[in-house]
């Protein structure tokens, strides 16, 4: 649609819209390709928040494991607060992603491929009642699809298969 920047806010009230001019400052700056809002960065932030104990240790579980195949060095891959450049929606092959929160990683995955530059900001979220929440079996399976689809760039790094999802197109 020609815009030059795209934000992306998951639609679960946990993020505060008001962070948006912080994450698209860096990308209007040049800095960063992609700016992801992390609940992660500061110690703490993201249980005091209300985020529940199993969730935010599942969240720094995948994303050692995610850094480690990926050689990144992020504090959160699952942030729904991020912002995109237009040249990453032009480039990677983000129309071959899941429609589901997998997307969030598969993308990051792209980002790296293509070696554009992510940098992230801290922000608070809010887990409340009334806001939406993926419950514990969800989670799970979220989980798996995250490691599957780590599994899929790896075995395509080492040409055992060929995903082209995870293939740099020229």
């Amino acid at each position: 649609m020609g815009a030059d920047i795209a934000i992306m806010v998951h639609p679960d009230y946990q993020y505060d819209p008001s962070c948006i001019s912080q994450i698209i400052l860096p990308i209007i700056r040049g800095e960063s390709d992609a700016v992801f809002g992390s609940r992660m960065i500061v110690k703490g932030w993201a249980l005091k928040g209300g985020m529940p104990l199993w969730k935010y240790i599942s969240n720094i579980f995948l994303t050692k494991i995610e850094n480690f195949v990926l050689g990144l060095n992020l504090t959160e891959y699952h942030s729904g607060l991020r912002a995109y450049n237009r040249q990453i929606l032009t480039t990677v092959p983000f129309k071959l992603n899941s429609n589901s929160f997998v997307f969030d990683t598969e993308i990051i995955i792209q980002i790296k491929l293509y070696r554009f530059k992510i940098k992230e900001i801290p922000i608070k979220t809010r887990y409340f009642k009334e806001a939406s929440m993926i419950g514990f079996f969800p989670s799970v399976r979220y989980g798996i699809l995250i490691l599957l689809s780590l599994i899929k760039y790896q075995l395509t790094k080492w040409k055992i298969i060929s995903c082209d999802q995870f293939l740099i197109k020229k």
